[in-house]
């Protein structure tokens, strides 16, 4: 049975468009153990994009830790969960742009996309608070 790496993703916009950040953390399913921290600062955005933009860089981040695992992708963000998931259309080009961005990442990685509620988020969106507080990237462990 192949490895299941968990992706939690987060993305936020001060503004909506504003000063934006994305975060994610890439957990062993089996053991819980942390792998790895993103946090990204993406200048003025839409929190849907910085959503985007997080869930991407999670995806290639356990997929460069284990490019055999299976990805559980968990978000609060509808939005993104659904429009992957294929329940929802892509209607706005940012949106479809990041979602063909994602698709590639994924090509050949089995993944389940699923919505948790925001208190359950509360890792990613730290990250992704502190990326907008620094108006930096970061990366633990490099």
């Amino acid at each position: 049975m192949a490895r299941v790496l968990i992706v939690e993703a987060d993305g936020g916009s001060r503004g909506n468009p504003g000063p934006s950040g994305s975060g994610a953390v890439v957990i062993d399913g089996s053991t819980g153990e942390i792998l790895a921290e993103i946090g990204l600062f993406g200048g003025v955005a839409s929190n849907n994009v910085a959503e985007y933009k997080g869930m991407i860089a999670g995806v290639k981040r356990a997929i460069e830790i284990d490019p055999d695992a299976e990805l559980h992708v968990r978000m609060d963000s509808k939005l993104v969960v659904e429009q992957m998931s294929g329940r929802w259309k892509i209607k706005h080009p940012d949106m479809a742009e990041l979602a063909a961005q994602a698709r590639e990442a994924l090509i050949g990685t089995p993944v389940r996309f699923e919505w948790i509620p925001r208190l359950e988020n509360s890792r990613a969106d730290k990250l992704a608070n502190l990326a907008m507080d620094m108006q930096a990237d970061f990366s633990r462990p490099e």
